[in-house]
């Protein structure tokens, strides 16, 4: 199914209309996605999973166009900043955003005009009848976008299974809060792998922090940083526990070779 924005796709799960949704949180070229931060924020779903995916940008138009031609171009706001050095090639071009990707292609095979182009993946092209005229047009050529898996209810991940856990939490205002709440995963040898701060709507200057760690939240360790966690910030809400997509190398004991 798809979905105008990245709210829509929460609130289609929220209300049942779909199992699962997938949201991208960040990109090799532009980074995090901050919308997508916002929206955790306040849902109710769970995270059960990631993915990590090559994302390879082209240039769709209505048939084989020539790029010189182009003075109009529609895509979503992330593409246009993953793809901005390519654009700045084609000289004085419009840009026009959009609310999705799809959109983009929509717009643009509606038009069916040969000087009005779209950024999106060559194979979503095809199904809007689109071709791909330039390919590879991101600012990295290792251009990866990692996503997220959400769901109305959380996943029990088996003590066997490599976990990652995310939660948010608020600290206090006071100096060395932040620090005080990352020492406590330190000394219980947790692994941080990303650590976002948004600002809370309403309250100025106040940050909530995303922070994902190498840790199964049914873990004694996880929920003994979890206790100590909450007596520590003024709010602590764990989003989800799910299986790992990368999975570290274990160092693995040898026999004697005398033995």
């Amino acid at each position: 199914m798809a979905c105008d924005s990245f709210k829509k796709v929460v609130e289609t799960v929220e209300t049942g209309h779909a199992d699962y949704g997938i949201l991208p949180v960040e990109n090799t070229s532009s980074g995090s996605i901050n919308e997508v931060y916002d929206q955790l924020q306040h849902t109710r779903l769970s995270i059960v999973g990631e993915l990590t995916l090559p994302i390879d940008h082209c240039l769709l138009t209505v048939g084989d166009q020539d790029p010189n031609q182009i003075d109009t171009l529609y895509a979503h706001p992330q593409p246009h900043q993953q793809c901005s050095e390519y654009i700045d090639t084609l000289g004085k071009v419009k840009k026009i955003y959009c609310s999705s990707t799809a959109e983009a292609m929509q717009q643009v095979a509606d038009l069916d005009q040969p000087n009005v182009a779209a950024i999106g993946h060559a194979a979503s092209g095809e199904f809007y009848g689109l071709t791909a005229i330039k390919s590879e047009i991101a600012n990295q050529q290792q251009n990866h976008t990692r996503f997220i898996v959400v769901a109305r209810k959380p996943v029990k991940v088996s003590s066997l299974t490599p976990a990652k856990t995310t939660f948010i939490m608020s600290t206090s205002q006071q100096a060395g809060s932040l620090v005080e709440c990352l020492m406590v995963l330190r000394e219980r040898g947790i692994n941080m792998t990303k650590l976002e701060s948004r600002p809370v709507l309403g309250n100025p200057w106040e940050e909530m922090f995303y922070v994902d760690v190498e840790a199964n939240m049914a873990s004694n360790l996880m929920q003994s940083a979890l206790d100590e966690l909450t007596t520590l910030t003024r709010y602590l809400k764990v989003l989800g526990c799910y299986p790992s997509e990368t999975i570290s190398p274990t160092e693995v004991s040898l026999p004697d070779s005398n033995e």
